[in-house]
């Protein structure tokens, strides 16, 4: 069974901000995996932790944002 999460336990989980975190989204560097209809709540999932953990990673190298989603949507990333 899929793990699911909430903005909140992204950034908690993370340890990246929930601002950070909205901006990564607007950028698409991550998606969500579906919305609630009563409270719009954004909902993701195990594979959401472990593409934040190859942000991380790629930020730590000091890696650009534009070069992270190059690299993310290449499919280079591991």
């Amino acid at each position: 069974m899929k793990n699911i999460y909430l903005l909140k336990d992204l950034a908690r989980i993370s340890h990246f901000s929930t601002y950070t975190l909205k901006y990564y989204l607007q950028l698409g560097l991550f998606e969500e995996i579906g919305r609630s209809p009563t409270t719009n709540f954004r909902y993701f999932d195990d594979t959401t932790i472990d593409r934040l953990k190859q942000i991380r990673e790629m930020r730590l190298k000091k890696m650009n944002i534009k070069s992270i989603k190059m690299t993310l949507s290449e499919g280079i990333a591991e």
